[in-house]
């Protein structure tokens, strides 16, 4: 095996072309990184009616999906370092005004578009007579590849030595499916038991790429750990535990092209030193009508607004928080109390709490640069990569341990470190944590060694990348055996 390798990488999301999280960030960068390592990497995703606003161009290849009466049409499109983009077009599945449903509900034929999206992209590689050594499975939207690869295509020697890799972006999420939507997955009947994808009386598209992948990995050696756990492992415990060999742990990069304040374009004045970013802090303040002096310290939130971002934790301490002299801005949508808790918050408290309940990536920027601490409060955070924005905005992270959190942050010790953390769904420790951050910043010189401590942090792709490559050779140099199936 070469140590240049064929990379194949599908997600549901890729940025900039379409985005509701951080995979999208992943997605989107990762590959680039791999680019300037030697290799000839691919991308593959949906096109959405959001992935027009990206220069694309039809390919005129009209492809047959086995299983299916639909079929796709490929368009091609750029990443930095020129990786080839390959959009799947197909109206009847894709062309919607969301990626996954509307706000806080799933598309009833989910179970039916992702399975199309497996099948598609195997299909598009020999279209586009691309043959990867590995395909780079992202979440469950693309875990039946696996399984297609071992049991469809296992008789067509183009495919025979194709190998996968299955990231964990988020165990929570599972793409579990009613036993009824079996059969659009096209998979033989024997493929509907436990030693297949059956998850509970279920399918479970996460379970199929855990099982049927040559190797796994998620997006921070915490996260790996922590997976392997009842608390954590959301029933996919047991099964991470026998495939512990298979599965690694990488913490993801930060693409610094995008989310770096001395060349952001979508802040009013750039910087790159704490005094300088006092500017975006006013400009912060004058855009939410906040009413604070310089002695208040700005913290913000940027998230959705859900349970497992530790909202709830919040709103338990929210009397004790709203004692302390500081200001909140919370950017992010979700369920319903949770936004009404911050709507609510902000209405009572308009001088020091705002909420701007929508998903606006220049605000997001914005917000990261003119606060003074970014609160990520989680139950669980598989990666997380706010914070690490957060360190190179001079935004100190109060967090969780949990997670890529607690891989990615240090405790401040009056000289090292980078942030503060606390235990999760822990209200005294959060207490604490917060009066440690507010005692600091009240502290000129130890504030600014916590920040220029944080703002020195290198994140970047290029450490994370040479850990995939090395990762994929070993995949495509051992003999796949795991899951062969006929």
């Amino acid at each position: 095996m070469s140590s240049s390798l064929k990379i194949l990488l599908v997600a549901s999301e890729v940025f900039p072309y379409a985005k509701t999280g951080g995979l999208a960030d992943v997605a989107g960068s990762l590959p680039s990184a791999l680019k300037k390592l030697g290799h000839d990497v691919r991308v593959l995703l949906p096109k959405y009616p959001c992935t027009e606003s990206q220069p694309i161009r039809s390919l005129n290849l009209e492809i047959e999906i086995p299983n299916s009466i639909n079929k796709a049409t490929l368009f091609e499109g750029r990443l930095p370092e020129n990786v080839p983009v390959y959009l799947v077009g197909n109206d009847t599945y894709f062309n919607r005004e969301h990626i996954y449903g509307e706000p806080g509900t799933e598309y009833s034929d989910n179970a039916e578009r992702f399975s199309f999206l497996s099948q598609a992209a195997l299909e598009s590689c020999k279209a586009l007579d691309f043959q990867p050594d590995i395909i780079h499975c992202n979440d469950w939207h693309t875990g039946l590849i696996p399984v297609y690869l071992k049991s469809l295509y296992s008789g067509k020697k183009w495919y025979s030595n194709i190998r996968t890799l299955f990231s964990i972006h988020n165990l929570g999420y599972q793409g579990n499916f009613s036993m009824e939507n079996f059969s659009t997955t096209g998979l033989p009947d024997r493929f509907a038991g436990s030693d297949g994808i059956e998850f509970y009386g279920k399918i479970s598209f996460l379970k199929s790429g855990l099982i049927f992948s040559d190797a796994l990995n998620t997006v921070s050696p915490r996260y790996c750990q922590e997976i392997q756990t009842a608390g954590l492992g959301f029933g996919m415990e047991g099964i991470l535990q026998q495939r512990s060999k298979d599965l690694t742990g990488i913490l993801n990069g930060v693409d610094y092209s995008v989310w770096n304040p001395a060349t952001d374009k979508l802040i009013a004045d750039p910087y790159d030193s704490l005094p300088k970013k006092q500017n975006s802090r006013e400009a912060l303040i004058d855009k939410f009508s906040l009413k604070i002096d310089k002695n208040t310290p700005l913290l913000c939130m940027i998230s959705r607004l859900s349970n497992q971002k530790g909202i709830d934790l919040l709103m338990e301490a929210s009397e004790n928080i709203k004692e302390e002299n500081l200001a909140l801005v919370v950017l992010g949508q979700g369920e319903s109390k949770y936004e009404s808790f911050f709507s609510q918050l902000s209405k009572s408290n308009p001088n020091r709490f705002a909420l701007a309940s929508t998903f606006d990536d220049t605000l997001a920027h914005q917000i990261l640069a003119g606060s003074d601490m970014f609160l990520m409060p989680s139950t669980y955070e598989p990666c997380g990569l706010t914070q690490m924005y957060a360190l190179k905005y001079g935004t100190v992270p109060l967090v969780s341990s949990v997670g890529g959190l607690d891989d990615s942050i240090q405790t401040f010790d009056g000289k090292t470190g980078t942030g503060f953390k606390f235990a999760p769904n822990d209200k005294n420790s959060l207490l604490l944590a917060l009066k440690k951050a507010l005692a600091c910043f009240s502290d000129k010189s130890s504030w600014e060694c916590l920040v220029n401590n944080g703002m020195a942090k290198d994140f970047s792709w290029d450490k994370a990348a040479i850990e995939y490559a090395n990762l994929y050779l070993d995949i495509c140099n051992t003999a796949s055996s795991h899951k062969t199936l006929q």
